[in-house]
């Protein structure tokens, strides 16, 4: 019988006979494991965390007989309300003041003025960077707003007007609500007419393909389109109609596209953020906005 098996039935486990340590009863190739105890210090240690981690389940959120936030009642969700609330009250004066004050003045005081446009500028990235774009450069069917073309005006009170009304939005009954009609899938215009009235369009930026078309399209705009678009299709920020003599458009400036728009019109839409965000960051979005590209005075 070999030694460890008689060490391991008479209960007296062998020990090395170079450090005098037990062995575990584990033999390999005549090789023996040394049954080394662990030091205290690292066993003392490994007990404290152990009751360290119990004392932790028990008074921080961890186990539901605890409860949802543990004998101290603390969560994280809570600090982070806390902390919230505690800017909130920080904030507090500095956004009163902007509440009462119109934008024109809020322009001509460089504290109020650069707090607005710092905070217009978080604001714009959670409520409009997603049709507007991050720099308010747009996309097609949203509006660049880094420029001076504006289909509503780019006054401060406009500007103003659109964020707390929107554009068609549903459940602000202040909203601008005309739209492009749609002149052939609703009967006023022929697909030639139609067709017509494009080349005269890109006429007016020397664009026209068909001049005989375009001829033809010049007085099937002058009575249905001129209302809105204007004479030389200058736009008119009263019905929000855009400028079609330069180069800007919103959907596009092609003839397909174009065509596609007299015929079956347009009708974006933008929210009414004003029940949805406090005064003060609508007045900071105002003339954050207002500073990406909105040089038109206060005053016409």
């Amino acid at each position: 019988m070999p030694d460890t098996m008689h060490d391991t039935l008479h209960g007296a486990p062998h020990r090395d006979e170079h450090t005098g340590t037990a062995t575990t009863g584990h033999e390999w190739d005549g090789i023996r494991e040394l049954n080394t105890p662990l030091p205290r210090w690292w066993l003392y240690t490994f007990y404290a965390c152990i009751a360290f981690s119990a004392l932790w389940v028990v008074l921080y959120p961890a186990l539901p007989i605890t409860g949802a936030t543990g004998l101290l009642g603390y969560t994280v969700r809570g600090e982070a309300d806390a902390d919230r609330a505690a800017q909130a009250t920080a904030a507090e004066p500095m956004l009163a003041r902007l509440r009462a004050t119109e934008p024109e003045q809020i322009l001509a005081d460089p504290d109020l003025r650069g707090y607005a446009i710092a905070g217009g500028r978080i604001a714009f990235a959670n409520a409009c960077a997603g049709c507007h774009g991050a720099g308010g450069q747009g996309a097609q069917g949203f509006p660049n707003l880094a420029d001076d073309e504006w289909l509503w005006g780019g006054q401060l009170a406009q500007v103003e007007q659109t964020i707390r009304h929107g554009i068609r939005a549903p459940d602000d009954d202040a909203t601008r609500t005309s739209m492009m009609p749609r002149f052939v899938a609703d009967g006023q215009l022929t697909t030639a007419q139609a067709n017509d009235v494009s080349e005269h369009v890109l006429a007016l930026t020397n664009r026209a393909t068909d001049k005989a078309a375009a001829t033809r399209g010049a007085a099937v705009f002058a009575e249905n389109c001129v209302s809105c678009h204007g004479e030389r299709g200058e736009g008119n920020r009263e019905m929000g109609a855009p400028r079609l003599d330069d180069q800007v458009w919103l959907y596009g400036g092609d003839k397909t596209t174009i065509l596609r728009t007299v015929s079956f019109g347009r009708a974006g839409a933008m929210p009414a953020w004003e029940r949805r965000l406090d005064p003060a960051t609508i007045r900071m979005l105002t003339v954050y906005v207002h500073s990406l590209g909105g040089t038109e005075p206060s005053v016409p």
